[in-house]
C-alpha cells in the first residue's frame, strides 16, 4: 500500500450541522412530547422520547470521527485494522467515525549517536560519533512499516556510522584515499547510504555529520607521537627545498657578479656549509677563518 489522503469534512461545518439538527429535532420532539400531553396521547410521549435518546446516539457516534492536526504532524486514519489514508493539513476535520487515528510528528529532528569504537580501514581503534538531522516524509510507512521508525533511525545511523569508520582510515598518507578527517566528503556518503537505508521506513535524511573522532585511548599517544613525527618530516622536507633553492640562487649570483671562483671542491664545501647552516634546527656558531682559503 502507498501513502494517500483520508476522507475528511470541515469539522466546523459538521458541528454546525449537529446543531441545526439538534435544534430541530429537539423542537419536534418537545411539540410532539406537549402535543401527546394535551391529548393524552402516551405513544406519542414516547416516540418523542425515543427519537431525543436516538439523536444522542448519533451525535456521539459522529463525534468520534472529529480530529484536530496540528501544523507539521499527520494522522494515519486506519478503520477496523484497515489503512484508509493520512490527513497532513493542519486543522480540525470528521473523518469515518469509530476509526483510530495514530500521530505521526513530521518535523526535523537530530539524533546524535554513541560514541562507538571501531576499527578503521588500516585496524587502528577509533571513537566515532555523528548526528542524523531526519524528517518523515511518508507516514504511511513510519507507521506501518516498522515497529518503532525512531528507533530504527537511531539502529541504522549507528550501523552506517561503524560501515564509515571500517572502510575509510583515521589519516590517509597519500591523496588517494578518503580519510575520516576529510569532513565534507565523509558526511556526503555519510548522508546517501543513511538516506537508501532509512527509506523503508518512509525518513528523508537531510543530514549526517562526524561530530566526534579520535584514536581509542589505549593508541592515541602512540599515534600522537607518529603524527608530531609526521609533521616534522613535512616541515624539515620543505626547508631543505627551501634551502637548496637558496643555495643554487647564491651560486648563481656569485658566478654572474664574479666575485669569487670557486672549484668544484671549493662548491661543494660551500654548498655544505650552507646547508647546515639553513637546514639545522638550532642556532649555528660561525668558525671564523684567518687563513687562506685553501689551508
Amino acid at each position: 500500500m502507498e501513502l494517500r489522503s483520508a476522507l475528511r469534512v470541515n469539522g466546523f461545518a459538521v458541528l454546525l450541522g449537529w446543531f441545526v439538527l439538534t435544534l430541530a429535532l429537539g423542537a419536534a420532539a418537545v411539540l410532539a412530547f406537549i402535543s401527546a400531553t394535551k391529548h393524552d396521547g402516551g405513544a406519542l410521549a414516547w416516540t418523542g422520547a425515543v427519537a431525543a435518546v436516538v439523536l444522542g446516539l448519533i451525535v456521539l457516534f459522529l463525534a468520534t470521527g472529529l480530529i484536530i492536526v496540528n501544523p507539521n504532524e499527520a494522522r494515519v486514519v486506519t478503520f477496523f485494522g484497515r489503512y484508509i489514508g493520512s490527513v497532513s493539513e493542519p486543522g480540525f476535520f470528521s473523518v469515518v467515525p469509530l476509526t483510530d487515528r495514530k500521530t505521526i510528528s513530521l518535523r526535523v529532528r537530530n539524533f546524535e549517536t554513541q560514541k562507538l569504537k571501531v576499527n578503521d580501514a588500516d585496524g587502528n581503534p577509533v571513537e566515532i560519533a555523528a548526528v542524523v538531522v531526519y524528517k518523515v516524509i511518508d507516514s504511511f510507512k513510519a507507521a506501518f512499516a516498522v515497529d518503532d521508525y525512531e528507533e530504527y533511525v537511531e539502529t541504522q545511523s549507528e550501523a552506517a556510522v561503524r560501515h564509515l569508520a571500517t572502510t575509510h582510515p583515521y589519516d590517509a598518507h597519500d591523496d588517494a584515499r578518503t580519510s575520516l578527517r576529510d569532513g565534507a566528503e565523509v558526511a556526503e556518503e555519510l548522508t546517501v547510504e543513511l538516506r537508501e537505508r532509512t527509506l523503508t521506513a518512509g525518513i528523508e535524511v537531510i543530514e549526517a555529520r562526524i561530530t566526534h573522532l579520535a584514536y581509542a585511548p589505549e593508541i592515541a599517544q602512540a599515534m600522537l607521537v607518529r603524527q608530531q613525527a609526521s609533521q616534522v618530516v613535512a616541515a624539515r622536507t620543505q626547508i631543505v627545498e627551501g634551502a637548496v633553492g637558496m643555495v643554487g640562487l647564491a651560486l648563481d649570483r656569485l658566478a654572474e657578479q664574479g666575485t669569487v671562483e670557486l672549484d668544484q671542491e671549493r662548491k661543494a664545501a660551500m654548498v655544505s656549509n650552507l646547508l647546515v647552516v639553513l637546514c639545522s634546527d638550532r642556532a649555528v656558531q660561525p668558525v671564523v677563518n684567518t687563513g687562506s682559503l685553501y689551508s
